[in-house]
């Protein structure tokens, strides 16, 4: 057994950031493009482009410096303000998966569960 969740950040009712824009955000870093880093994880460009530009408005501060396409190509890079909110938040879930296995770990210890038909037996 082990303890699964989703969290992310909200203002008022407003998604603002989470592990899908993170991981749109790490790859963007890596990779230098919008394009290539929502095709790595399937997803659609506009998808990605829709979650970034909701964040920063619910942010109200860019996450990325933009370059529109032409000879050179277009591409994107985080801002130091883009840096930072993914630094605190990869901080701040890291923080919170510790806890959660620590606090599983303690109220769990010991104890096995073993499914025979459709029917859970606990031994501890």
């Amino acid at each position: 057994m082990q303890p699964k969740y989703k969290i992310w950040l909200e203002q008022g009712d407003t998604y603002v950031f989470g592990d899908g824009l993170v991981l749109i955000l790490e790859r963007i870093d890596r990779c230098g493009s919008i394009n290539q880093a929502a095709r790595q994880i399937g997803m659609s460009y506009r998808h990605a482009w829709g979650t970034i530009r909701k964040a920063e408005e619910a942010l109200g501060y860019e996450l990325l410096h933009r370059r529109v396409g032409g000879d050179d190509g277009g591409g994107a890079e985080l801002t130091a303000a883009g840096k930072e909110m993914l630094r605190n938040y990869q901080a701040f879930r890291q923080d919170i998966d510790r806890k959660i296995q620590e606090s599983f770990h303690r109220c769990f210890a010991g104890e096995q569960k073993f499914t025979s038909g459709s029917e859970a037996e606990t031994y501890k």
